[in-house]
């Protein structure tokens, strides 16, 4: 197999270098200006208001279509940035949860150690160690109990939506 392209030539034959690519992101939420209906030209009567009996019905569609498309991607981009800025402010929240069970870890950590030392004056060391870790267990245990019992009342199924996802066929026929 043959390759019209010899090695240490650019793609585009000797000589040629490729347009450089810039990324653009658009904004749709903030510059509609070029993308509404009178960016096409509609002419508009001596009253402001504009001249539909010169354009045909299919122009005027054309406009519905491209008004409502760049509708969709506006509302589409401005959901995005605010879906990433609550995201963001819920990571944050996040993280000082975090902070705050190790926080609650260290706590039961050195109040369990003191415990521990405090039935140390009173019995031999090594049994008010387990005496410590008794105690820890049944609260892992109680903890586990409940947790399992929610995760079973968990339906993965989501009910409303469904529901009303099915109504959606009968509400677009005309009655």
């Amino acid at each position: 197999m043959s390759t019209p392209y010899t090695p240490g030539q650019p793609a585009g034959g000797p000589g040629y270098a490729p347009p450089p690519v810039e990324p653009t992101t658009q904004n749709y939420a903030a510059d509609y200006s070029q993308d509404h209906s009178g960016a096409m030209g509609t002419p508009y009567t001596d009253e402001g208001r504009p001249d539909i009996e010169s354009n045909s019905v299919g122009s005027l569609i054309g406009e519905v279509t491209k008004d409502l498309s760049t509708l969709m991607r506006q509302e589409l981009e401005l959901a995005k940035v605010e879906m990433k800025a609550e995201a963001k402010k819920a990571g944050q929240g996040a993280g000082m949860f975090g902070a705050a069970g190790f926080a609650g870890y260290m706590v039961a950590l050195f109040l369990s150690i003191a415990l521990m030392w405090a039935l140390a004056s009173a019995i031999p060391t090594g049994w008010a160690a387990l005496i410590v870790a008794v105690l820890w267990g049944i609260v892992g245990a109680v903890a586990f109990v409940m947790g399992r019992k929610k995760f079973q009342q968990v339906n993965p199924k989501p009910e409303r939506t469904v529901d009303t996802l099915s109504q959606v066929p009968g509400a677009l026929k005309p009655h």
